[in-house]
């Protein structure tokens, strides 16, 4: 399985939090994210990374979790989920978590692989991550 690393910036362009009243501090948020990649593999650079998470927050930190979709300049897209921690300190929003590819179409199909990730918020609707992985190509393991 090829290693591979990266990174990208993206912006919140829909994002709902609802304040819970069963404890102080305690937030439900939703977000989508969206983004271009930066990686010198050919078959994620200058992807289009969309996804959407989830976080349960108390005093800004907690879990969270989500979907994400690489749409390829060829239109292929890989399909994943991740899972993670969001932790708020001094003012600083950082995320920390594992991702892992579910699927994908056109070359992707059948794709396997996951990582880390690991970011922070720089403003209140805009994130920069970095994460570093593994992943197999279905059409390479048939090709075997």
């Amino acid at each position: 399985m090829p290693n591979f690393s990266g990174s990208f910036s993206g912006r919140a362009t829909s994002q709902t939090t609802i304040a819970l009243e069963d404890i102080p501090n305690h937030d439900l948020n939703l977000l989508e994210v969206r983004g271009v990649q930066k990686t010198s593999d050919d078959n994620w650079k200058d992807a289009k990374i969309t996804y959407w998470g989830t976080a349960d927050l108390v005093g800004g930190s907690g879990p969270q979790r989500g979907y994400f979709v690489d749409v390829h300049a060829n239109g292929d897209r890989d399909i994943g989920t991740f899972e993670g921690k969001v932790k708020t300190a001094g003012g600083q929003v950082t995320i920390e978590g594992t991702w892992k590819y579910s699927d994908g179409t056109g070359q992707f199909k059948g794709l396997t692989g996951g990582g880390t990730y690991k970011g922070r918020m720089t403003s209140p609707t805009e994130v920069e991550n970095t994460w570093e992985g593994t992943y197999e190509l279905a059409a390479k393991v048939r090709a075997a």
